[in-house]
């Protein structure tokens, strides 16, 4: 199983953040993403809300399931390639002085048809260094 836990600290506030980080086209921010957005057939942005995201080599479909502005919002991938087994994604928000602690925390595992552990070992690093890309980015657009 992977977890991947990042966090950061930005010195915005707590509406700001989550607003930012909630719309799915903040998920461009990372290097290898191409586009991402809800679906045409989507609910409005909260539970239920389906996103899809494409990016080099691969693309999610997710499903917001919990949605508590400022506080959280959950996610889970329904389908994808190559195949995740997502036990879902939680974004935090905790007021943090003068700014907004972001705590993102996601498990999963892929199929031993699809690679397993194998590919696990490379969509780890690449998935973290994505969030951590994405809060950067969210950090450089609020902090100003």
């Amino acid at each position: 199983m992977v977890e991947i836990h990042v966090e950061r600290t930005i010195a915005a506030p707590v509406e700001k953040v989550f607003d930012w980080l909630a719309d799915p086209h903040a998920l461009t921010a990372a290097p290898l993403v191409l586009r991402a957005g809800y679906t045409k057939d989507s609910s409005p942005p909260g539970p239920g809300a389906v996103r899809e995201v494409v990016a080099l080599g691969t693309w999610f479909r997710e499903q917001i399931t919990a949605f508590d502005r400022p506080h959280s919002y959950t996610y889970l991938i329904l389908r994808s390639f190559p195949p995740f087994n997502h036990e879902g994604g939680t974004l935090t928000f905790t007021p943090a002085g003068n700014g907004t602690h972001v705590d993102w925390l996601t498990t999963y595992t892929h199929p031993a048809r699809a690679g397993g552990n194998l590919l696990a070992a490379v969509t780890r690093p690449l998935l973290r260094s994505s969030f951590l890309a994405i809060l950067a980015a969210c950090a450089k657009t609020l902090e100003g």
